[in-house]
């Protein structure tokens, strides 16, 4: 994999799962940007602009559903690519995840190659330089 300047924004609520996620996203060349709390997340979107986003399902507070759906009701972050973590994701999910403007979700626990390839893959898909792999 070839190192990109791409900027992630990774949010969980579980520290030590985002710090993982972080090191091991840098360590494959991309910025990352953590955000832990789901009430900093716009904000964090606002303040980062990032290329992709990785956003957990289950939180506190608010959960991803509710941040995703609030992003693309926002024209500035409305076309910003959402990649859904979660434990509980069933098939039967995939269409409220495309509702709430979602691309894709990854079962956790994944194997932290497929965050890599995820994220890799729709970047290349929003900036048009999908290849075939």
């Amino acid at each position: 994999m070839n190192a990109t300047a791409e900027k992630i924004l990774v949010i969980d609520d579980d520290y030590e799962y985002l710090e993982e996620l972080s090191e091991m996203l840098s360590l494959h060349g991309f910025r990352v940007v953590e955000v832990h709390d789901p009430l900093a997340v716009v904000e964090a979107v606002e303040r980062s602009n990032p290329d992709a986003i990785l956003l957990d399902l289950k939180m506190p507070q608010k959960s991803g559903l509710q941040l995703a759906c609030e992003l693309k009701k926002t024209p500035e972050f409305a076309n910003i690519p959402v990649i859904a973590m979660s434990a509980y994701f069933t098939e039967n999910c995939s269409a409220l995840l495309q509702i709430c403007g979602i691309h894709t979700c990854l079962k956790k626990p994944f194997h932290p190659e497929d965050v890599v390839t995820a994220v890799s893959r729709i970047i290349k898909k929003v900036h048009g330089t999908e290849a075939s792999e």
